[in-house]
């Protein structure tokens, strides 16, 4: 546990994250609600504190339409390099 306090910032990515740090709002939401992890183990497994996990989940509905635009960006990024990933089945041929 940190036990410092973190803001929510834009200083290193094009999203929101925490602050002096590469973890994103949408990184910690995905683990807590689509994942099921508790908000403690979260902040365990990332040395962080309880806190900013549960600041990160507000921030991430507190602000529904920016959060959906950073989704809509993350998904046309995969979708534009598609073409540059290799599929499994390619490989074994």
């Amino acid at each position: 546990m940190s036990q410092v306090t973190r803001w929510i910032v834009r200083e290193l990515h094009d999203e929101p994250h925490l602050e002096g740090r590469r973890i994103t709002v949408q990184f910690i939401k995905t683990q807590v609600e689509d994942r099921g992890l508790e908000p403690r183990t979260v902040a365990d497994r990332h040395d962080i504190d309880v806190a900013d996990v549960y600041r990160a989940l507000t921030y991430y509905h507190d602000h529904p339409e920016e959060m959906r635009a950073v989704e809509r960006r993350r998904e046309s990024v995969v979708e534009d390099h598609e073409h540059l990933t290799t599929d499994p089945d390619d490989v074994r041929d």
